[in-house]
């Protein structure tokens, strides 16, 4: 081969591997998923949550595992997954994030986190519980109860309402207070007291009388020593009275052996959505996807609510439910709240508490 031949060969050589080298890095940087596989050639997904508790992540990752994904859960409090959320915008760690609330979605979608995205399951879903833009979707309607230890007080004793807590002294240092603000409970059995005074002139939207409510509420509350469990205060009855989420009830109730009574005020109880969204960046957006059409299933979320105690958001799944949820739900009257009017003052309703009124 003479010198020109041998250097058009080499240029040859050159080029091909350039455009091969181009090709595959097109490939492994496309937008729709970076086709990341965990062992055993499973799709990988990091979902965060902050409703992976009692068994709910472990059942959920090897319910998961079945149909080829390997989820990693990264658990924690509704304040704690928000905070890490926003601060991880420009450089996105989670694929996924379930659990929270509507008032915390309305605020990523705000904030740009999330990927638009309607599941194959939208249409299912009671009406009104959808993000109207497609950012996120419901899975799980929880009621905030007000409950009490049913061998202390029946239906005659117990309070009416979360207002006889500090307005009755016989309930004073019996119900627990909160000692912290960032949870979802805590921020709806808040806006369940507040949004009562909504008063244009009032700060953020609140009236005078509606700020004193709170102020009473958190000074004749009962406050556990750190590490101390509200059930476990319920069942001694150190503090047989306190908040709880609907669906976090019959696994305690098994693990204490005390039923739990539930208070049923007149104006009704919050009621807080669990939803689900695609975080904004993900590399792995295709296998998201698959993944929430998947756990949003009537079939996955009727499981979930069989396991779980859940009233679930999908029709379809209701239909598979308990009966006992199914009475449960039939049985409510849910407080009318404007949660948009929250999602736009909790966080200043919050600072508010936190510097003005905390005893």
């Amino acid at each position: 081969m003479n010198k020109t031949n041998a250097k058009k060969m080499r240029f040859a050589i050159i080029a091909m591997g350039l455009i091969t080298s181009l090709l595959t890095g097109c490939m492994g940087n496309g937008t729709a998923d970076s086709g990341n596989k965990a062992e055993g050639g499973k799709k990988a997904l990091v979902v965060y949550s902050n409703s992976a508790s009692d068994g709910r992540g472990d059942w959920l990752k090897e319910k998961a595992a079945e149909q080829g994904f390997a989820i990693e859960i990264v658990e924690g409090g509704g304040g704690e997954i928000v905070n890490r959320l926003v601060a991880e915008k420009n450089n996105p760690v989670a694929d996924v994030v379930f659990g929270l609330n509507t008032v915390d979605y309305e605020n990523f979608k705000e904030e740009g986190l999330l990927e638009q995205y309607k599941p194959v399951w939208a249409s299912e879903v009671s009406d009104g519980l959808n993000d109207p833009d497609g950012y996120y979707h419901a899975l799980v309607k929880q009621a905030i109860f007000l409950i009490y230890n049913s061998e202390m007080y029946d239906e005659n004793t117990a309070p009416k309402d979360w207002t006889d807590l500090w307005n009755n002294d016989q309930f004073h240092n019996k119900y627990a207070a909160p000692s912290s603000f960032g949870g979802g409970t805590t921020r709806a059995v808040l806006a369940g007291i507040l949004v009562r005074h909504q008063d244009p002139n009032g700060k953020y939207g609140i009236s005078e009388a509606g700020w004193n409510e709170v102020k009473s509420y958190l000074q004749y509350g009962f406050y556990a020593a750190e590490g101390e469990d509200f059930y476990a205060n319920l069942a001694s009855g150190k503090s047989p009275l306190g908040p709880m989420w609907s669906s976090g009830i019959a696994e305690r109730e098994k693990q204490y052996g005390v039923k739990a009574g539930i208070v049923r005020p007149e104006i009704g109880v919050p009621y807080v959505v669990e939803q689900v969204g695609i975080i904004k960046g993900t590399k792995n957006l295709e296998t998201a996807q698959q993944f929430i059409d998947w756990f949003g299933s009537a079939e996955v979320q009727g499981e979930w609510s069989k396991t779980f105690s859940s009233m679930p958001a999908n029709a379809k799944a209701l239909e598979h439910a308990p009966q006992e949820i199914k009475d449960m739900e039939a049985s409510l009257k849910p407080q009318d709240i404007d949660w948009s009017f929250v999602a736009k003052n909790i966080n200043q309703w919050v600072e508010k508490i936190e510097l003005e009124l905390v005893p």
